[in-house]
């Protein structure tokens, strides 16, 4: 007994703060993405607000016009935010994939999405953007094939 609660005493504190400091590495990591998701929703905003400040960021094909452009930026913003919720863990992969289906059912997200194909073209494939970008490219498919009108059951949310 005296052999075992010596060693539990030796490495107590060790452990205890090798604990605090993964917690502590794990809340930064949540707060760098928190300031992230901020600034690229101040950002976005200026920009939804000032068109002169939109064509810093507009990437867009300039034959689609200036108001569904800046609609693709609105688009690109709830995309996003739910990106950073499911990054945040706060959505798992079927909750992600549900907000997904119910934002994509709109046709000017379907139609950001396929704006903004070149934009995710350079992802490593192996990147959580590439494999959440598959499963909206699946979800999209799916929404345009569908014949029936209850899009809330279109598409298969993938396999964890």
């Amino acid at each position: 007994m005296a052999t075992r609660k010596n060693v539990v005493g030796r490495f107590g504190p060790a452990a205890a703060g090798m604990l605090l400091a993964t917690a502590g590495m794990t809340l930064a990591r949540l707060y760098a993405r928190q300031l992230e998701q901020r600034m690229h929703w101040e950002l976005l905003t200026r920009a939804l607000d000032d068109p002169s400040l939109a064509e810093v960021i507009d990437t867009y094909d300039k034959s689609i016009p200036a108001e569904r452009r800046r609609q693709f930026f609105y688009a690109n913003a709830w995309y996003v935010s739910l990106y950073h919720l499911h990054l945040a863990g706060l959505l798992d992969q079927e909750e992600l994939f549900g907000r997904l289906r119910e934002v994509f059912h709109a046709p000017v997200m379907r139609e950001y999405w396929e704006a903004s194909r070149e934009h995710r073209a350079s992802f490593n494939a192996a990147s959580p953007e590439s494999r959440i970008g598959r499963m909206v490219d699946g979800l999209v498919r799916d929404l345009d094939e569908a014949d029936s009108e209850v899009w809330w059951v279109v598409g298969t949310p993938p396999a964890v």
